[in-house]
């Protein structure tokens, strides 16, 4: 499909988006259960299937590769039989990192949605943007903060936990 043509799912609908990130969000909470850091991603091909789905589990199986988008990519790549996730996008609750943003961009996926900012560690725009460096074989459309209050006050919870 060429840039051009209309899609027929579009990621840049907002409700489309807010929709994906709930499903993140579900996703997130899982991982908090097992007792890893509440970040949920979801992948979905041009037409808006779920073709990948992840959360945190570094903790649970010692992995520090386990990120949420990484766990994503990784189905989204066996189920399409292709590393190759061109006109993908994935959605995620937390700002990717630099690791999960190379893998994003290794991937070809299109068009990345995210809930809440990393301001430490983020590669999508605050700390670093290496999904839409001019530098690299490919670019990446982002749209930040969908459900960002949610998606922050579920990370803060989680956090506030662990401290008490």
């Amino acid at each position: 499909m060429d840039s051009s043509s209309p899609r027929p799912w579009d990621p840049r609908d907002h409700d489309a988006q807010r929709r994906l990130l709930s499903q993140c969000l579900e996703l997130a909470a899982q991982a908090a259960e097992a007792g890893d850091v509440p970040v949920g991603a979801v992948v979905v091909d041009p037409e808006g299937t779920v073709i990948g789905e992840g959360f945190n589990t570094r903790e649970a199986q010692n992995d520090p590769a386990g990120h949420a988008e990484i766990v994503a990519l990784r189905e989204a790549a066996r189920r399409t039989g292709s590393w190759r996730l061109l006109d993908c996008t994935l959605a995620v609750t937390l700002e990717p990192c630099p690791m999960c943003a190379g893998a994003i961009v290794q991937t070809r996926v299109r068009t990345v949605v995210f809930g809440a900012w990393d301001e430490k560690a983020g590669a999508a725009g605050s700390v670093f943007d290496v999904l839409r460096e001019p530098r690299l074989n490919h670019w990446v459309e982002v749209h930040p903060g969908v459900l960002a209050d949610r998606c922050a006050v579920q990370l803060g919870d989680y956090f506030a936990a662990r401290r008490s």
